[in-house]
């Protein structure tokens, strides 16, 4: 007798919830949650139809007006929650992107959108930031202006358009002289990123602003990357890039559409002081550079008999290290490249680049490439390149 009134009280609390949750049907969240993401259904159709009016009808929160000139081939939203209160509610989704003509697959980014619903029972879009630890977006820094180059596409905020067409002018020049070291088996194209100041180019990059004070561009992707991953971008620090001479200007750009090119050959196997010596070597190459003009901290070094006894650990690559330090690792893993170069010939050098990205792991990954490609080892390589440095340098 007793299981059988556990059994009918339990009927009964089943009946009571399914009353109260309305008889089985969804709950007010998940009526929250599907209101939301139709809601931003229409919001990313507006944003693919160009449809100005239609995007305003979703409400506010990033005004047309600053992803205008933004070309997207694709535009969509992921709600993954929704935390409601009366007629209020805060959103996270996955905003889903790509950049027509540049990108293979999508960029990601996490939104959080606040809404709020009207006596009609419809909601909409009050505010749309980036979501907790995410990334900014372009136009989250203002009106987005958009320049075309032969092979670069470059997107800016609070820039002139002459300051965008010069970045686009550096990117053409960079992008044949890259897969004329390179080669030509990457996306010959790069899209280019310029803020308004290092605050907005920290932003796109989500760290500390002091990251990056200095630093006049940096490339995103990352290492080993797939053909279907989204194109690197190039993104400018501009502060940083009023400071350089036309020569460092094109010089950076160079560098950093050679990572764009050798992204996908660039693996956790491989060093840092050869992906950015071979950068560096790329930006050089056509520049006309002595290496004592190339390489001033590292050749102050070798004068002062501080000839450095090891190529640099990726820890010494640390933008918030001391700035000699730094400047004499990129130098290092420059004239180790440039040894290369000279000595086995510069498809040699390209070829030796590759062996080490197709390694599985970081261990052995030089120590074979060397021994498969240039037929030495890394003593011997060690010890030819500091000969090298005082030759080049002393």
């Amino acid at each position: 007798m007793a299981g059988r009134r556990s059994g009918r009280a339990l009927m009964a609390l089943v009946v009571l919830l399914a009353f109260l949750t309305g008889c089985g049907g969804r709950s007010a969240a998940d009526s929250a949650t599907a209101d939301v993401q139709r809601l931003l259904d229409r919001r990313a159709a507006a944003v693919l139809d160009r449809d100005e009016r239609a995007y305003e009808r979703t409400g506010g929160g990033t005004d047309f007006a600053e992803l205008r000139a933004v070309p997207v081939a694709a535009w969509s939203y992921r709600v993954t929650s929704v935390r409601r209160t009366g007629d209020t509610a805060i959103a996270d989704a996955e905003l889903r992107y790509r950049v027509a003509g540049y990108d293979r697959a999508p960029v990601t980014a996490g939104r959080t959108l606040r809404l709020g619903r009207d006596a009609d029972g419809r909601w909409s879009v009050e505010t749309d930031r980036p979501a907790r630890r995410a990334t900014q977006q372009l136009w989250d820094q203002g009106v987005v202006q958009l320049v075309r180059g032969r092979h670069a596409l470059v997107l800016g905020a609070g820039q002139s358009g002459q300051a965008l067409r010069d970045f686009a002018d550096l990117a053409d020049r960079a992008v044949p002289s890259v897969s004329d070291a390179w080669g030509t088996d990457w996306s010959r194209r790069v899209v280019v990123l310029v803020p308004k100041s290092v605050e907005g180019m920290a932003g796109l990059l989500g760290s500390p602003v002091s990251s990056y004070r200095g630093i006049a561009a940096v490339t995103t992707g990352e290492t080993g990357a797939p053909a279907r991953a989204p194109a690197d971008r190039i993104i400018v620090n501009p502060d940083a890039f009023a400071l350089l001479g036309g020569l460092g200007e094109q010089v950076v750009i160079t560098h950093e559409t050679t990572h764009v090119a050798t992204r996908a050959r660039t693996t956790a196997a491989t060093p840092l002081w050869l992906s950015e010596g071979y950068a560096d070597w790329v930006g050089y190459r056509a520049a006309g550079r002595t290496p004592v003009e190339a390489a001033p901290e590292l050749s102050r070094a070798v004068r002062e008999d501080r000839l450095p006894t090891a190529l640099p650990d990726d820890e010494d690559f640390g933008f918030t290290g001391d700035a000699s330090r730094l400047a004499r690792s990129y130098e290092s893993g420059w004239t180790a490249c440039r040894l290369i170069a000279d000595r086995w010939g510069e498809s040699r050098l390209g070829e030796f680049y590759r062996a080490v990205g197709e390694h599985r792991q970081r261990a052995g990954a030089v120590q074979d490439a060397l021994r498969k490609v240039l037929g030495t080892t890394p003593d011997a390589f060690t010890e030819d390149w500091r000969a090298y440095l005082r030759d080049q340098l002393g």
